[in-house]
């Protein structure tokens, strides 16, 4: 049972950080346009909309457990890309603080790794495409 608890409650913690990533974006969708040009990437209000709700389809596969395989891969493809582009080693120069920016999101993919690996638990819709790894 203490397994089953410690899964879900990481569920929520995973859903928790994407739906408040999301909020974020669609609370000032300008403001992450801006963010994501000055990074250098072109189409950033639609790179914007795109990232909001990817964030929100994560969110919503973490809590709900459906494709949660495939959900904890994609986020984990999607934190390291993250991580080079919008704190890598470019950026560390001018701000020291973005290098620990950089390595938060390797912590975050270790236990987007571990969820892949160990499965929704208990309380999930148990669809997927890619099965248990």
């Amino acid at each position: 049972m203490a397994r089953a608890i410690a899964i879900i409650v990481a569920r929520i913690i995973f859903s928790f950080i994407f739906f408040m990533a999301a909020g974020f974006k669609f609370a000032d969708i300008g403001a992450t346009a801006g963010y994501i040009a000055a990074a250098g990437f072109p189409m950033a209000t639609f790179l914007s909309w795109v990232a909001a709700f990817f964030e929100i389809a994560l969110a919503l596969a973490f809590i709900s457990g459906a494709f949660f395989t495939e959900a904890s891969l994609l986020a984990g493809i999607y934190v390291v890309f993250l991580a080079f582009a919008f704190h890598g080693p470019s950026r560390w120069q001018q701000n020291q603080a973005e290098f620990g920016f950089f390595v938060d999101h390797f912590t975050f993919l270790a236990g987007l790794l571990f969820a892949a690996v160990h499965g929704p638990e208990k309380w999930a819709l148990r669809h997927s495409l890619l099965g248990k790894l």
